[in-house]
């Protein structure tokens, strides 16, 4: 199974769903900042990374993850994914593509409009990181049932 986590930027929530998908950060408990930014894909992307589907890791099941930074046209990038997935002639059902767009609160896109698109890293990334330590649950929820559909 392909499991692509979806957002704007492709930063901060679908990097922190890979993450904890991927038990690099824990579905138990909220992580401290510190563990948070010590991600290595965690607010890390450039604008050339845009539309890119990027390989984060396989999870304890063989299911391949992935994050990507569609912007605001999801409308057009998810339907070219699948289209592709079929001209690829693999199974509909070995294919997961999940929005994390609802988990994105105020501080995350304010933190990831300044460090990412303005390059204010030193202001930008601080707060981009609490608003993901204040959305943590809704992430942690979201892989959660992500998980139940794999199973």
């Amino acid at each position: 199974m392909h499991i692509i986590y979806h957002c704007v930027g492709g930063c901060h929530s679908s990097c922190t769903a890979a993450a904890i998908h991927l038990n690099m950060l824990p579905m138990n408990h909220t992580p401290s900042k510190y563990d948070l930014l010590n991600i290595p894909f965690f607010d890390s992307l450039e604008k050339t990374d845009m539309g890119k589907i990027i390989y984060r890791g396989t999870d304890e099941f063989g299911n391949k993850i992935y994050t990507l930074g569609r912007q605001f046209v999801p409308h057009i990038i998810i339907p070219s994914i699948k289209d592709m997935w079929q001209v690829l002639e693999q199974r509909e059902e070995d294919l997961l593509i999940v929005n994390t767009l609802h988990c994105v609160n105020f501080l995350m896109r304010i933190g990831g409009l300044s460090s990412r698109r303005l390059k204010w890293i030193q202001f930008g990334r601080p707060i981009v990181a609490h608003g993901t330590i204040l959305a943590y649950k809704n992430i942690v929820k979201l892989v959660e049932e992500t998980k139940k559909i794999l199973n």
